[in-house]
């Protein structure tokens, strides 16, 4: 026993030999076996932090530091860029036990040549290791929770210890790599990150050449929000179902930056740049400008926020190019294939409508950009098509993914053939991939779908794309930018990529190319075809949610047909509806793609909606019970509306034992009016009858509560009073044949006795 203890302690002191890097290396490159990747370096985030190695796929290794980098410069190299590129950020011990000796190098790989490649990069950080300088000490020393702040600046070119050897132009993926020696351990790599570093010319040296005809670039702006709104109303009673756009709207708020950032791009990127803004976003915090209230009562806070920020909107598209999304930026493939065709119309009209009403500026015409900017084919077919009766002229031109087409080769817009033919402007995905980031679709640890909003991104790779795209493939090329519909990038991430875009245009790189004039050019490809890939299926509104919102659809439907007019000064039935087939939209957001508990939240509130429409006409509760002096006496009802239309109703009653129904007439509430109304029965009985009544549409949908009513009757009903005199009838015959039988029997017996004359008195034997 104890020559294995012997045994065992030999063999680890050899691996802690061997492990355990010789003193003063620090300052030098770490041998290629203390250094080697322990674990995938995590791609640059916009909070440039390391990822918790837990969430990491397959990996096992408990996680002793965090690197978090505040800053890069310079984030896109030109030739007149500073020589050098700096770091600064901090490095946290996040794990149980203290890292000595931890430092700090940036390194690079070789730079990417091709698309391919840089694809590839955008999934998984790409190899960073072609150049590995000298490390740079951070700190001698980090007990659990402690920091070190750092600002690491090194060469861009030259031969210096710590220079990057950057001599030619190129997109560089780059890594900063943390070492340290954790207690019980040797010296290894215990935090990294990666990015790519596009280098368009070296300072003091080469600069990248013009590929032909610089690229045509157009950048479409998204001001979108999930669906807040719970109802408009006047007088500051409008309510949103949270707050939370009060901080959006906000300075530093998401939607805040957002218009920020375009202010600032605007005046240099007037023809490039397009606002594509939602409706509903729009017409909520059109409704917060006018004082709101929040679901549960209270007063809402960002009143002053919305008014401003709603100015500055108006103020900053003035003569601009500006896109509709579809309202509550609804999923129009969910919509029809839930059969919603008269939904899916609204969703694509209400916006021009509203954009020219509330902003004053005309929203490019007949143009879509659906969600994901894919489409399958039956959606497709039935945008397309004209409806005259509805004055729906059909989409000219949609905004599309490249995987949402095929047979369509370039970067150039492309005619989709058939009755209505179609122009499909395409978007530059690999760009709008990188702005989206790494994980597009990131979930919780519990596997529960987090809003793509609430997930920061970098914009960095995107950068570098946008940068190949320009100075590496030109030729002309068609580059449209689209960001994420509800991208949620700090204002200063937003500048860094504009600013980027600038400068591209401003060398020559590329040039601006108006959103109208890709759609209104005559492609050249004029035989391309909807494509609908199977991870854009799978990412729909569930089934669930849109049988849902299909028989709330029939529910509102039904309520509608019921409806009309009282005169001019009173609402119009679509008065009424419109909001709720708004709200109905809302239901079915992309917002809430790959997010069932979000739609069927949304549904629930449209549904407590169409609940209080329909709970505005009803049965009155009498006070009393309801005594009926006869058996035909009719039921007095009354009758309830509270809307500002008129309205056609039934009145149902239920089966109650004892009573029968009679026929009756659907009857005509006036507006904000009260009716009673007899309800002809019949009482088959006396005593005490609970009778149920409620009040449905024509189309039997129903409308308020069913009331129940206490009807008493001491009187017969007709049948009764029939069966009554049948039976006294039979009773006064059966009553007259019996004494007929008893006296013609008496007769009978009568006629057989001797005759009182021939009757002899007996004598008395006294």
């Amino acid at each position: 026993m104890s020559l294995r203890k012997l045994v065992c302690t030999a063999a680890v002191a050899a691996f802690l030999v061997i492990a355990t890097p010789p003193a003063g290396a620090v300052e030098q490159s770490q041998p290629d076996e203390v250094d080697a990747l322990p674990f995938l370096p995590a791609p640059a985030t916009q909070v440039w932090a390391t990822r918790s190695l837990s969430a990491q796929p397959g990996q096992q290794q408990p996680q002793f530091l965090r690197l978090d980098i505040a800053q890069l410069t310079p984030r896109f190299v030109t030739s007149d860029s500073p020589a050098t590129v700096t770091i600064t950020g901090k490095i946290v011990n996040v794990g149980d036990r203290k890292v000595s000796d931890i430092v700090l190098r940036l390194e690079r790989g070789q730079p990417l040549a091709t698309e391919d490649e840089l694809r590839k990069a955008l999934r998984e950080p790409a190899a960073a290791e072609a150049v590995q300088p000298r490390f740079t000490p951070v700190a001698g020393a980090l007990e659990p929770g402690q920091q070190a702040d750092f600002s690491l600046t090194v060469p861009l070119r030259g031969s210096e210890p710590t220079s990057l050897e950057v001599e030619q132009p190129g997109i560089y993926p780059i890594l900063a790599n943390v070492n340290g020696k954790p207690d019980f351990g040797g010296q290894a790599r215990l935090a990294a990150l990666s990015t790519l570093l596009p280098v368009l010319g070296v300072p003091g040296g080469e600069t990248k050449g013009k590929q032909g005809a610089p690229a045509k670039l157009t950048v479409l702006w998204p001001i979108a929000d999930r669906p807040r709104l719970v109802r408009l109303a006047g007088g500051g009673q409008s309510e949103l179902i949270d707050d939370e756009l009060t901080t959006s709207l906000s300075v530093n708020g998401r939607l805040y930056g957002l218009l920020q950032a375009y202010e600032q791009a605007i005046s240099s990127m007037s023809t490039a740049m397009c606002l594509a803004i939602d409706p509903d976003l729009l017409r909520t915090v059109q409704a917060m400008s006018t004082g709101y209230k929040v679901r549960g009562g209270t007063d809402g806070k960002g009143q002053v926020e919305a008014k401003l920020w709603l100015d500055r909107l108006k103020l900053a598209v003035t003569g601009r190019c500006v896109v509709a999304l579809p309202s509550a930026d609804a999923d129009l493939v969910a919509l029809t294939r839930a059969k919603l065709g008269t939904m899916r119309t609204l969703a694509v009209t209400d916006g021009p409508r509203l954009i020219q009403d509330v902003l004053s500026v005309q929203p490019l015409p007949d143009l879509v950009w659906p969600e994901d900017g894919v489409l399958d084919q039956p959606t497709f077919d039935e945008l397309v098509t004209p409806q005259p009766d509805r004055r729906y002229p059909g989409v000219k031109s949609l905004l599309l993914d490249p995987a949402g087409l095929t047979d369509a080769q370039g970067t150039a817009p492309v005619g989709i053939a058939g009755q209505h033919p179609v122009t499909a402007v395409k978007i530059d995905s690999m760009v709008s991939d990188a702005l989206q980031g790494s994980d597009s679709r990131p979930r919780t640890l519990s596997g529960v779908a987090a809003p793509v909003e609430s997930q920061p991104v970098s914009v960095q790779n995107a950068l570098s794309v946008l940068v190949f795209r320009a100075g590496w493939q030109g030729d002309g090329r068609n580059v449209l930018v689209a960001p994420p519909r509800r991208w949620n990038a700090p204002l200063p991430e937003m500048t860094e990529f504009l600013t980027a875009a600038q400068k591209l245009l401003a060398g020559g790189y590329a040039a601006q190319t108006g959103l109208g004039e890709l759609t209104s050019a005559t492609p050249a490809v004029a035989n391309a075809r909807i494509a609908y890939p199977a991870e854009a299926g799978a990412r729909e509104i569930s089934p669930i949610v849109a049988n849902s919102v299909t028989a709330q659809s029939v529910q509102l439907n039904g309520v509608v047909a019921a409806m009309q007019q009282e005169d001019s000064e009173h609402a119009s039935p679509a008065d009424l509806a419109d909001p709720l087939w708004l709200g109905l939209l809302r239901a079915m957001s992309g917002a809430w793609r790959s997010n069932e508990q979000g739609a069927r939240s949304a549904a629930e509130v449209s549904q407590s909606e169409l609940d209080a429409l329909t709970g505005m006409v009803g049965v009155t509760q009498p006070n009393s019970p309801i005594l009926l002096g006869s058996g035909d006496s009719p039921i007095p009802v009354t009758i309830t509306n509270r809307l500002d239309v008129r309205m056609t109703v039934r009145i149902t009653l239920a089966d109650t034992p004892g009573i029968r129904k009679l026929d009756l007439a659907d009857q005509v509430l006036p507006a904000r009016g009260e009716r009673v109304v007899r309800v002809p029965v019949e009482v088959l009985r006396s005593g005490r009858f609970p009778v149920n009544v409620r009040l449905t549409t024509p189309e039997g949908v129903a409308l308020g509560d069913t009331v129940k009513l206490e009807v008493s009757s001491s009187a017969y009903g007709t049948i009764t009073v029939i069966v009554t005199v049948i039976a006294g009838i039979a009773l006064v015959l059966l009553s007259g044949r019996r004494i007929y039988k008893r006296v013609r029997a008496r007769n009978g017996e009568n006629g057989d006795a001797p005759s009182i004359e021939n009757v002899t008195p007996e004598k008395s034997s006294a």
